[in-house]
């Protein structure tokens, strides 16, 4: 039978397969053309810089060094990472050093929040009111409260409550409130008396009038400068206007020109009801003071809206650079003391908006009770007189318990340090 003879393949491959693997290799893998056996480098710029190596239970371990099959390898990039956590932790204790003295005053600052906790617990009400009604304008508004709250009661009473009215000891009891109410009115006035020398001594403390000295003279000014002319008709009114009383009223501020005026009118019409004074003067001084009281009051909203707006702005400037803070990855524990100084000015602007509103809502009510005696308004006026005077008393009297209490308090703690 004729075989078919097949080429060997040991004519033209060596036998032995290591020798197969190294014509293999040597065919599709060059020897590369520098020293493997030389130590080389890693990039340490790159972005990813490799680990510290671990040893790892998934490799068996072999009789030769790794350095014997890749070489004498630097781990030079490995010490430079060791260094780099190193500083990082050495900058942490730093900062955390430097920042004792941060966690220091914010512990001041809650210690001095306890402190005035504590001492705001220890005022009592009654030590309030004992101050309070130890001066006049508290006595004052404590009776406005009383009159006005006597007021209240008989609208409803007349009003809603006993419309008839006819059983003897309901007049009887209206009556005797009638007497009360205008008794506390009386009484009112007569604590206000000579209020006006407040506005007074303001005007008086001037230290400087614009365009004219003690003396008369002027002052050296652009507009003053130039030598006055004056006819002789004049002379008179002249000297009464460089007089040097007349000039702290002219440069005085509106609002306490309109307070000395209202005090004085006042007290003119107070002294009309005792009968030192006609009935005529004590009328048109009633309706001079209702007309300044109602300028004041408009004043006071303007001034009122000016400081809210001031307030408003700086709770948004403290809100804009906690916001900042945040977004920079700041926080309470890393800024304790920035944080603890923007809670505190917070809470007292929030504080200081509240008792603004506070004083506004008072201002519309008085600007709506005098508003009824200026233009002559005739209807609902006993109705709204009435609810107006009342919430205007009670906010008064609230921010003045407020004011005394905070006294009371810094005086506290003043004796305690």
């Amino acid at each position: 039978m004729s075989s078919i003879p097949f080429p060997d393949p040991s004519d033209d491959l060596p036998s032995s397969s290591d020798a197969l693997h190294d014509s293999i290799h040597s065919q599709f893998y060059s020897p590369p053309s520098f020293d493997v056996s030389g130590s080389f480098q890693m990039n340490p710029l790159s972005a990813h810089p490799p680990r510290t190596p671990r040893s790892s239970t998934s490799i068996a371990p072999t009789s030769r060094p790794l350095s014997a099959h890749f070489g004498s390898v630097s781990i030079s990039v490995y010490d430079e990472k060791e260094e780099d956590t190193q500083g990082t932790r050495t900058e942490a204790v730093q900062d955390h050093t430097a920042g004792d003295d941060g966690d220091e005053v914010a512990y001041e600052l809650d210690e001095e929040d306890l402190r005035v906790k504590a001492a705001n617990d220890k005022v009592a009400p009654h030590e309030v009111w004992r101050d309070i009604l130890s001066a006049s304008y508290g006595r004052d508004k404590a009776f406005k409260v009383m009159q006005y709250s006597i007021r209240v009661y008989l609208l409803f009473h007349t009003k809603l409550l006993f419309r008839s009215g006819r059983s003897a000891w309901q007049q009887t009891m209206v009556r005797r409130l009638e007497s009360a109410r205008s008794g506390f009115s009386f009484t009112r006035k007569m604590l206000i008396l000579f209020n006006w020398l407040t506005p007074l001594s303001t005007i008086l403390a001037q230290k400087t009038v614009p365009y004219a000295s003690l003396d008369g003279s002027f002052l050296s000014h652009p507009l003053a400068s130039a030598p006055a002319k004056k006819p002789s008709s004049s002379l008179f009114t002249g000297q009464l206007l460089s007089h040097p009383f007349l000039q702290a009223l002219l440069a005085a501020p509106p609002p306490v020109l309109l307070d000395l005026f209202n005090g004085l009118s006042d007290d003119i019409y107070t002294l009309s009801r005792l009968g030192l004074v006609g009935q005529k003067t004590g009328a048109r001084a009633a309706r001079f003071a209702d007309w300044c009281w109602f300028f004041g009051t408009l004043v006071g909203l303007v001034q009122n809206g000016i400081e809210m707006s001031i307030v408003e702005g700086q709770q948004r400037e403290v809100e804009n650079r906690a916001y900042q803070e945040s977004m920079s990855g700041a926080t309470s524990k890393s800024q304790p003391k920035a944080s603890k100084v923007d809670e505190k000015e917070m809470v007292r602007l929030q504080r200081k908006t509240y008792w603004l509103k506070a004083t506004r809502m008072k201002l519309v009510m008085d600007l709506i009770f005098v508003s009824y005696d200026v233009f002559r308004l005739s209807r609902g006026k006993d109705v709204i007189q009435s609810i107006t005077g009342l919430v205007a008393a009670i906010l008064s009297s609230l921010k003045l318990y407020d004011k005394y209490k905070s006294a009371l308090v810094t005086k506290l703690l003043s004796s305690t340090i």
